[in-house]
């Protein structure tokens, strides 16, 4: 098996069905698998799912115990040689996920590729940032966010100093698509199930960066954009963890 999709439902049950058709539009010319889990959702999207697509692997948590949980189950049932999380509103084109493994199979050292987000409307959602400090969210979620010193820190932050169409070392990225070479999340770990929701891909990052700069290992990790485009809802481009 050369991939595992994994869609982490909680009560979006038509973006569930919109987001897996796509994928099955999209003829993927590897093989791969697509794995639902429901969050405890209780929005029928388990029994459309067998009725609508019996080929999709169908996950209920008997909790909703967040994102990073959802998609541990999801990871533990895969088969595949390398895992997509994917979140249900992200639609894309042909050759996403075959331009993902054919980077991945060329770059051997590469842990995670994922693509650039693009907004409905074009624009590029910044889907990469460098970590973040401790006063990061203070500037972002306060009035201190409007000084001009905070704003040309934040736009640092968000990683806009460059266009996002040339390859670029970053510190991590969003968990809204993101490919995982599967023997190298075995020796990080799991999401960590201490983040209900939010930075759980941050920190999954950072473990990655931890795990593969140790002395004992002679990997260096850096993660990248390249220009590759892909159009989803909110997507195009492509993002690497390099190791």
């Amino acid at each position: 098996m050369d991939v595992s999709i994994i869609i982490l439902n909680y009560k979006q049950k038509g973006l569930v069905k919109q987001c897996v058709k796509g994928i099955l539009q999209s003829h993927i010319n590897v093989s791969y698998e697509i794995i639902v889990v429901d969050n405890d959702s209780h929005d029928g999207c388990i029994e459309m799912m067998r009725e609508t697509f019996p080929q999709v692997i169908t996950l209920a948590s008997e909790k909703n115990s967040g994102f990073a949980s959802g998609n541990n189950i999801g990871i533990q049932k895969s088969r595949g040689k390398y895992v997509v999380i994917i979140n249900p509103d992200i639609a894309f084109t042909d050759n996403v996920i075959e331009n993902m493994i054919a980077y991945m199979e060329k770059n051997k050292n590469a842990g995670i590729v994922a693509p650039k987000l693009i907004n409905p409307d074009g624009t590029i959602q910044y889907s990469c940032r460098r970590f973040p400090k401790i006063f990061t969210p203070i500037l972002r979620r306060t009035f201190l966010g409007n000084f001009s010193f905070a704003k040309k820190w934040l736009n640092d932050y968000l990683m806009k100093d460059w266009n996002h169409n040339s390859n670029k070392k970053v510190d991590w990225i969003f968990g809204a698509i993101f490919m995982i070479r599967k023997e190298f999340l075995e020796k990080v770990g799991l999401f960590d199930e201490r983040f209900f929701l939010y930075f759980e891909d941050c920190d999954l990052c950072r473990r990655f960066w931890e795990t593969f700069l140790s002395p004992r290992n002679g990997s260096i990790p850096t993660l990248w954009k390249t220009g590759i485009t892909t159009q989803i809802k909110k997507l195009t481009g492509f993002l690497e963890l390099y190791l």
